[in-house]
């Protein structure tokens, strides 16, 4: 066993639940300044004490995050593709290593590609990232990306998604709740959370959304945009929590929301 590894994980995928709630903020590597993360330091710390681990790229965490946060940090090392150019799938590796270390990166995580014309190169670079992160004692995410094609969310897309990456060394996964979401889960060795993916239409669909994955075997979720763009981040934040680490339904975590934002 990588004792170092395995307990990196543990302070993402805590040990006293099994679950994790990581909060996503890596958006402006291809996104740019994305509504409500314009200024992401006055996003992230009020949502800091709340979430069991920060993803986001280095540029952000030494611009945006105090160093004497405590709050475990999964770092975006793909990228090198904008939202404007021709492909998203288009990734390398952007930071290494050694850089992981000295930001006391508890995991790192990259974008995997599958069915693009970019497929190999992004896969590659996972088991490369793999390896090295098997040398240093750090975890890897690979992130199971569709770019702009939404459609592909399936659960024979994403199982194969999934699959490819345990495959290939993943120490988790990130991936997008779907229909028959068990069969990814089931499919795949190694820890799953989903990604809030866009803005739903209600925050009672984003619990819903949350609960269901959880309850088909998720270890947790990376979520962003779903609580950063609501109006009441903080209240989001919490009755998202209450659902991934205390087992809490839908409506009971939407009774918590309207309690904390009526007392805001």
């Amino acid at each position: 066993m990588n004792w170092g590894l395995e307990n990196r994980l543990s302070r993402i995928i805590k040990p006293e639940t099994g679950h994790a709630l990581m909060l996503a903020v890596d958006h402006g590597y291809f996104l740019g300044p994305t509504s409500k993360l314009e200024v992401p330091r006055e996003t992230i710390k009020p949502l800091l004490p709340y979430a069991d681990a920060l993803m986001l790229t280095r540029g952000v965490l030494r611009t945006s995050v105090d160093p004497d946060a405590s709050t475990p940090v999964v770092l975006r090392v793909s990228g090198g593709t904008s939202i404007i150019g021709a492909a998203l799938s288009n990734e390398g590796i952007t930071t290494g290593f050694e850089e992981a270390i000295r930001l006391n990166a508890s995991a790192v995580a990259m974008s995997i590609f599958v069915g693009t014309e970019h497929e190999r190169q992004t896969l590659l670079n996972l088991a490369d990232l793999v390896s090295e992160g098997e040398r240093y004692g750090i975890p890897v995410l690979a992130v199971t990306a569709v770019g702009k094609e939404l459609e592909k969310r399936d659960s024979r897309f994403l199982s194969l998604c999934c699959r490819i990456a345990a495959e290939l060394g993943a120490h988790f996964v990130k991936t997008y709740y779907c229909e028959d979401f068990e069969k990814v889960v089931d499919s795949c060795p190694v820890p799953v959370v989903i990604a809030g993916g866009p803005k739903l239409d209600t925050f009672k669909d984003t619990l819903e959304l949350v609960h269901e994955a959880i309850e088909r075997g998720a270890v947790g979720v990376d979520m962003g945009r779903n609580i950063w763009q609501s109006d009441h981040p903080v209240a989001a934040i919490r009755a998202v929590r209450s659902v991934v680490h205390e087992g809490a339904s839908a409506d009971e975590a939407a009774k918590l929301f309207e309690s904390a934002v009526s007392g805001e």
